[in-house]
């Protein structure tokens, strides 16, 4: 494809030479050798490593000294309507962001000088003008880099490959249908020279895939969708065949949902890439499948062949999704012992409440345990079977008379924020929800193209009082992934939620309403603070020239009843400017959903 040179904001001559500050752009080729012997220094993928893990090994920062955490620099983001979400890169000195709307940036990570920036030019005002259509606000959680590109996907739908050193478009392709209700909100991966991303829409909904490109040249190298299509048709391989007969009725005339539209993990030495599924669409089972059935690929993990796009494996979370519970929420790699036995596996908490522990390679369950305080729509996992053991009163029908409280709500028990892991504890930290919402189907529900399609009763119909809900509303939870059980908590004071950074200095920070903690990673105990007037991301750590850095994303709008604070990019290293530690309590965010 030709290259573009359109929308490129350009700073100085010095930019042309790719030298800013002394940084020089994109040296490094990064591919698979470099992102598993990244140097401490660096950040090469979203979660840290291709095991998502979330951790950095640099220790220069720890628990003795993290008080003395001060302001390096920040930068203003523009264009922040919506909340920033995404978790930046460093390679070679230079952090790489985006903003909302699908924008990318590029700055000296040690000064917070502009490099360079791309305005993505995506149509704002909505589908009447021409926009794409978007559930939860224009939000973008990051890039992927893999040789000299950088890799980014836009909220109408295109992956770009832009070039490292300038910012040029390198190539642009259309992922999805154009005119079709999809979007992309979440941060491609790189792996195996390919480009994996998702897309979000079920609400709308759509039918969900997941999809790879050659990463030098964009061409599509496979495509792998998530729940099956018209049967008249034919089905594209043998798991959507036997995915067909899990469901019923004429669930493709309303898309059937399970966008994949955040969470993924890669083990190249088992060859297999995880993706996780989404909720089913309608949001009802017995609309969109009326005679029942588990209607796979929903809410699962999906364990794909990266070569081919062939399906190795799956485990389903939740079985003929009712509620909107993703299984899209982070995923993790670890070799723990459990029981004796050095184990590989990969453990995930998704929406539903139970924090799942599974064998990598077969995709076995080892264990399912409750981690949000109260949980009615099943009572446990069956460790024989996998499957939950449901409560039957949690499922609502168009004859069941009515609706029913459930718990947790959509919002879920823990949602996109990403989870890290500290090998010194071997604890995995994570925040989490208790919520419940009212299920109550429409009875007059109509699919409608181009508008909001979950299929439920809205916000002013009737209802029950809710029951009470057990604990806190949010909890910063340390978990033990062998016992498969709470090692310790901290009440959120703020409605918001963020992601988690794990460092060898003995610290875990979390990201909260507008608030940026550290806590000794063994006790819990809170060592610092900053508030950082804004819904926040997840933060990151690097180190230049022999100092070490936290960085976040910071600001926007979290969705009603929050105001929009300007977005900004925000480093602290020791000894830095002071900045405020105190938060003050705000308004409860919106769910943000794919």
């Amino acid at each position: 494809m030709p290259r573009e040179r359109s929308r490129i904001q350009w700073w100085g001559l010095a930019m042309a030479a790719g030298l800013v500050s002394g940084v020089a752009v994109g040296q490094q080729w990064v591919d698979e050798a470099a992102i598993l012997e990244s140097p401490n220094a660096e950040w090469l993928t979203y979660g840290g490593d291709y095991a998502e893990r979330h951790y950095s090994p640099l220790t220069q920062i720890d628990a003795s000294n993290v008080h003395r955490l001060g302001l390096a620099w920040q930068w203003e983001v523009t264009g922040t309507a919506g909340a920033l979400e995404a978790t930046p890169l460093v390679a070679d000195g230079v952090l790489y962001g985006t903003g909302t709307w699908s924008d990318v940036f590029a700055l000296d990570a040690a000064t917070g000088e502009l490099i360079w920036r791309w305005n993505a030019g995506i149509v704002r005002g909505g589908v009447e003008n021409g926009g794409p259509s978007i559930c939860c606000g224009p939000v973008n959680r990051g890039v992927a880099l893999w040789g000299d590109k950088v890799f980014v996907g836009l909220l109408d739908g295109r992956l770009v490959a832009l070039n490292r050193h300038t910012g040029y478009v390198e190539w642009a392709v259309q992922t999805t249908p154009i005119g079709a209700d999809y979007s992309i909100t979440g941060a491609p991966r790189a792996v195996a020279g390919k480009v994996v991303i998702g897309n979000s829409g079920a609400e709308f909904g759509v039918r969900g895939f997941v999809t790879a490109y050659d990463a030098e040249t964009g061409e599509q190298a496979w495509r792998f969708y998530t729940v099956p299509g018209n049967p008249a048709d034919g089905f594209e391989n043998e798991a959507m065949r036997e995915a067909a007969r899990t469901w019923s009725g004429e669930w493709w005339t309303m898309g059937g949902g399970g966008t994949v539209w955040d969470g993924f993990a890669y083990d190249p030495e088992l060859n297999l890439l995880y993706v996780g599924t989404g909720n089913g669409s309608p949001w009802s089972r017995d609309l969109r499948s009326p005679l029942g059935g588990d209607n796979l690929y929903l809410a699962s993990i999906l364990a794909i062949n990266p070569d081919n796009g062939e399906l190795e494996w799956y485990y389903q979370t939740t079985p003929g999704d009712d509620w909107d519970y993703t299984a899209v929420q982070p995923m993790m790699l670890l070799d723990l012992e459990i029981d004796g036995r050095q184990r590989r596996v990969i453990v995930q908490a998704p929406k539903n409440g139970f924090f799942y522990v599974l064998d990598r390679a077969t995709g076995a369950l080892i264990s399912a345990e409750q981690f949000v305080d109260t949980v009615t729509w099943a009572t446990g996992i069956d460790q024989e079977t996998g499957r939950p053991i449901e409560n039957p009163e949690a499922r609502y029908t168009r004859d069941s008379g009515g609706g029913v409280w459930v718990s947790p709500g959509p919002g879920g028990g823990h949602n996109w924020h990403p989870m890290a892991y500290n090998p010194e504890t071997g604890w995995v930290y994570f925040s989490a929800e208790n919520s419940q919402s009212f299920y109550s189907v429409n009875t007059e529900f109509e699919y409608r193209p181009g508008r909001t399609n979950t299929g439920m009763m809205g916000r002013g119909a009737e209802r029950p009082e809710p029951p009470d809900l057990g604990g806190p509303v949010g909890m910063f939870l340390a978990w033990d992934p062998v016992s498969n059980s709470e090692v310790w908590r901290v009440e959120r004071q703020g409605a918001g939620r963020g992601g988690t950074l794990s460092t060898a200095g003995d610290l875990v920070f979390r990201s909260d309403s507008s608030t940026i903690f550290a806590h000794d990673a063994a006790s819990g105990e809170q060592l610092w603070s900053a508030y950082l007037d804004g819904p926040l991301a997840s933060p990151i750590s690097y180190m230049i020239d022999g100092r070490q850095y936290i960085a976040i994303e910071a600001g926007g709008s979290a969705g009603r009843g929050v105001p929009t604070a300007p977005g900004r990019v925000w480093a602290f290293t020791l000894d830095g400017e002071p900045v405020a530690a105190a938060a003050p309590p705000e308004e409860p965010e919106e769910d943000e959903d794919g």
